[in-house]
């Protein structure tokens, strides 16, 4: 019991993805750590414990001197893996004492929509637009990379105007290589010449720089259809080096989506 009153108690905020799961521990100032690790194709309860509470160790062989350990005593969880949602639900209770908050129908946003059926959109996607109109407002084009690219459309007013959802840059190259059998899997990097010189580079400048125009071309026509330039905010997979190679002024931030699932957690946990 000693133990237990020395640690301090934080709110843990999961973002299931497709291919990665991250978790982040907020304290009263802010977002305190992260973890990440593959998100796999089937998961139990236990494992996913496992998960929290290898994230607790490390943070537990992080504390400092006489620091107390910072855990995780409330929670919420956006999953984009329906199989999932419930294990990871079961988990988060197991570990933290609480229900935790699940993004989904229901839950208060705070973000006002022009979308035609609002229940579609997905709960990473709420989680960024959550967190983009609290720091950004509009007019704004957030870019998710992941497995999928999704584009976030926010206008001067606002609201959400939709988006766009592409194939993402991992899943584009690995359906090149599985449907070309002579090409081979490359490491997803700029190449120094979009002229490729080998067969490694000329896949990587399709994939990459490939990437890097669509994104161009498709924010040059959002922008045309919102009468008005936009600011881009990039995040995910890579975000710094893609926000680095598009020719618009982007701005990289990789926990737009903790700090998204973070607000939703203040707007709708019910203190005790």
């Amino acid at each position: 019991m000693e133990a237990e009153a020395r640690e301090a108690v934080g709110m843990l905020a999961v973002d299931v993805g497709n291919t990665v799961t991250r978790l982040g521990l907020f304290a009263d100032d802010g977002l305190a750590a992260t973890w990440e690790v593959t998100t796999p194709e089937h998961l139990t309860i236990d494992e996913a414990r496992l998960v929290v509470a290898g994230f607790h160790d490390a943070l537990e062989r992080r504390a400092a001197g006489g620091e107390p350990p910072l855990r995780a005593g409330d929670s919420i969880v956006s999953c984009v893996v329906p199989d999932l949602t419930g294990v990871w639900a079961s988990a988060l209770l197991a570990e933290c004492g609480r229900r935790p908050l699940v993004v989904g129908p229901g839950l208060k946003t705070g973000i006002k929509m022009r979308y035609r059926d609002p229940a579609e959109v997905g709960p990473d996607r709420v989680a960024d637009l959550a967190a983009a109109l609290a720091d950004y407002g509009g007019p704004l084009v957030v870019v998710d990379l992941g497995t999928t690219t999704n584009f976030e459309v926010i206008d001067a007013e606002g609201t959400f105007r939709g988006g766009i959802i592409a194939p993402g840059l991992a899943l584009g190259a690995k359906a090149l290589a599985q449907a070309a059998a002579r090409l081979p899997h490359v490491e997803l990097k700029a190449p120094t010449s979009v002229i490729g010189t080998s067969t490694r580079e000329a896949v990587q400048a399709g994939v990459v720089m490939g990437e890097v125009a669509r994104i161009d071309g498709l924010v040059d026509k959002v922008e045309a259809e919102l009468g008005c330039e936009a600011e881009v905010v990039v995040t995910g997979a890579d975000a710094a080096a893609m926000a680095a190679l598009l020719a618009h002024e982007a701005r990289a931030d990789d926990t737009l989506t903790l700090r998204g699932l973070h607000r939703l957690y203040e707007l709708n946990r019910k203190k005790p």
